[in-house]
């Protein structure tokens, strides 16, 4: 079921989402996304608008809160630069209705219409959604192979490598050796990319980050250390 937004008296816009397995009304807020209502297929919207403004005094208590985290959001325009491993961002308006993606092998085009203007809440969330997208198609072309690589060049063994779009960490390796590589590595210099990776398969041997870890590494890399200095500098989300 598409979700209904309402403008509620002294709270604002509201996204009303019906859910099949909702059981009851649950109230989150959300940065860019806002507030959104969950609620089960039997409860009527006028139902969920009443609680909504029953609980108008904790939202105003949290919006600041999460206009906080807004603000330290990308708010992308026209001249805004945004590099992958293999390609550029390029973002302009158009004439059509609708906001349209390409990726190219040397590009990710972004168009929006230009009816809307590119500040717009939800122009910036399409491309934030865009970027995600060609960052997990580009990670699925490099890193599952790039991992292939320095296993049989470092001898390792893994059982799979998977792509994912996480909040906290850059990879992870599992207790039966699948390896998690994040998609934004694709925003690195390969370099950093490769150590991530090292790292993981050096923990296919070493689980922890005990001194045998660190020895692995530091056999592999030299100074192992001095890249996870450099990778503390870096930031996993940055819009």
């Amino acid at each position: 079921m598409a979700d209904k937004i309402c403008y509620v008296e002294g709270i604002g816009n509201v996204k009303f989402r019906k859910n099949k397995r909702s059981r009851s009304i649950r109230i989150s807020i959300q940065p860019i996304k806002g507030i959104i209502v969950n609620m089960p297929l039997f409860v009527s919207y006028s139902e969920a608008e009443r609680i909504i403004k029953a609980r108008k005094e904790w939202i105003e208590t949290n919006l600041p809160r999460i206009k906080e985290i807004e603000d330290k959001y990308t708010r992308f325009n026209d001249y805004s630069e945004f590099k992958t491993r293999s390609r550029t961002l390029n973002l302009t308006s158009h004439n059509k209705d609708k906001f349209t993606a390409q990726l190219t092998t040397d590009a990710i085009i972004l168009k929006y219409p230009d009816k809307s203007t590119i500040e717009n809440p939800e122009i910036q969330k399409l491309i934030r959604e865009s970027l995600d997208w060609a960052l997990r198609l580009e990670a699925k072309e490099y890193l599952p192979e790039r991992t292939r690589q320095l296993a049989k060049q470092l001898n390792f063994n893994y059982k799979a490598v998977f792509v994912k779009n996480n909040k906290t960490n850059w990879g992870s390796c599992s207790a039966v050796n699948n390896i998690n590589l994040n998609i934004h590595l694709m925003r690195l210099p390969d370099r950093l990319i490769d150590y991530i990776i090292i790292h993981e398969l050096c923990h296919t041997v070493e689980k922890n980050h005990g001194p045998g870890f660190w020895n692995l590494m530091n056999s592999i890399l030299g100074d192992a250390k001095s890249f996870s200095k450099e990778f503390k500098k870096q930031s996993i989300r940055i819009y």
